[in-house]
């Protein structure tokens, strides 16, 4: 009888227990369905509108778990049709926090100062177009988006988004076998890289901030950069001459490389990223973001588990410092982590963005979402939203998002963020209006 009871109890507390959120998840925000209470020793701290997390009740605050279990992530596809994946530039980010070996740095509040993020911006794709997950890219498939090449107008809708929506950055990908005309090993062709700085220019027009995006997943068709595939000295030579063009303007970003993945040695592809870092700061660009690119699709969710973090980590200026290098991170919310499906699943708090935001505090670092989405779903808006409250409430250590994508993509693309025309009048789509669009969330 008292085994039963003791049973009878265990049960009853189990049923209890899963009717409450654990320490550290969410328990609350606009749509949030799950529990809204906390166990024994937290409280349920709201965070924003979107987003309230069980924090422990000897803590004041909001702030991230200490630890994270690797999820393992499915592989995101890209081709041509569909893609798996308000301040200066010049303004300074440096490494402040001592750097203290991961997990032993204990549970960090984001600042009073947290709660606005830095950067708010959409993918502008068109120069990709051709280019394939394994490198392999055709220079004539790239279709420039814009009106005089005949693609979409892309001008148009980055002057509407900056002017309608409030946002300040866009990413602006190209296919390294455009820019040297599908000469591996070869120069960066003047004539195409002219073509795609008109898209640059168009989009530094517009006030805001420009990432210049290789979108080649750390390959050559197919071979891996210096682990096979093309030399450091190669990629750097590229990197050298776009960064000699844009040396002067604060408002360029240098994203190295999209979506390594599958990359053996981590380390390694950290020498590579450092031969990039080192191109582009000799070529006089000293002030500006550079994004470094982790393997395993850059995930946001084992950034810091497969190694990635540790290694980019020692990638430095020329000086020796880490001052604007920032970690270049993706992250989509639909059931495989592809960004092929137009249902959401997750805000990715629990499993990706807390976990990183405790790593980045404890080491001083910082991290950019340059790839983020869903499709016009109500799923989407839910967990998108409560995905860039999260990163809102921690902004010292994320610097923003970049929603994929619009340009030359139709409405019909699955996760489409192209604004439709009539006339003078632009019309955002579903989720742009709900979550992406700054003026929107305010």
């Amino acid at each position: 009888m008292k085994q039963i009871l003791a049973l009878t109890t265990l049960a009853l507390w189990v049923v209890s227990a899963r009717a409450q959120a654990q320490t550290w998840q969410q328990c609350g925000g606009i749509g949030w369905t799950g529990p809204t209470t906390c166990v024994a020793g937290s409280v349920c701290s709201v965070l924003n509108d979107y987003y309230s997390q069980c924090i422990p009740a000897t803590v004041t605050g909001p702030t991230p778990p200490p630890t994270s279990s690797p999820t393992s992530v499915t592989s995101k596809s890209s081709s041509s049709s569909s893609h798996s994946t308000s301040t200066s530039t010049s303004s300074t980010v440096s490494s402040s926090a001592p750097s203290q070996p991961s997990g032993s740095c204990s549970p960090n509040l984001p600042p009073a100062s947290a709660g606005k993020l830095r950067f708010a911006g959409v993918n502008i794709a068109g120069f990709d177009f051709g280019c394939n997950s394994d490198g392999s890219c055709t220079a004539s498939a790239a279709w420039p988006p814009l009106t005089k090449y005949y693609g979409m107008d892309g001008a148009g809708q980055m002057q509407h988004f900056v002017s309608d929506d409030g946002f300040n950055v866009f990413r602006l990908p190209v296919g390294w076998q455009f820019l040297t005309n599908n000469v591996q090993g070869g120069p960066v062709n003047d004539a195409n890289l002219q073509e795609y700085d008109d898209l640059v220019q168009a989009c530094l027009a517009t006030g805001a901030s420009c990432i210049i995006d290789l979108h080649n997943y750390a390959r050559w068709n197919g071979k891996i950069i210096g682990q096979g595939g093309p030399t450091d000295d190669v990629l750097a030579a590229t990197w050298s001459t776009i960064a000699s063009k844009y040396a002067s303007n604060s408002k360029i970003i240098f994203g190295v490389m999209n979506e390594p993945h599958d990359i053996p040695d981590i380390v390694r592809w950290a020498q590579s990223v450092q031969a990039a870092v080192t191109a582009i700061r000799n070529a006089g660009a000293t002030t500006q973001l550079i994004l470094l690119p982790g393997n395993n699709w850059t995930s946001a969710e084992t950034f810091v588990s497969n190694g990635s973090a540790d290694a980019l980590s020692k990638v430095t200026n020329p000086d020796g410092s880490v001052t604007n290098l920032i970690f270049d991170v993706h992250k989509y919310l639909d059931s495989d982590n592809s960004g092929t499906n137009t249902e959401c699943v997750t805000n990715n708090i629990d499993n990706a963005w807390a976990p990183l935001a405790q790593w980045l505090r404890c080491h001083g670092r910082q991290a950019f979402n340059t790839e983020t989405g869903g499709g016009n779903t109500a799923s989407c808006a839910t967990y998108l939203c409560q995905q860039i409250a999260f990163q809102k409430a921690n902004s010292d250590v994320f610097l923003g998002y970049v929603g994929w994508a619009a340009g030359n993509f139709a409405p019909g693309y699955p996760l489409s963020e192209t604004p439709s025309q009539s006339g003078s009048i632009w019309t955002d789509t579903s989720l742009v209006k709900a979550c992406l669009a700054p003026k929107s969330q305010s």
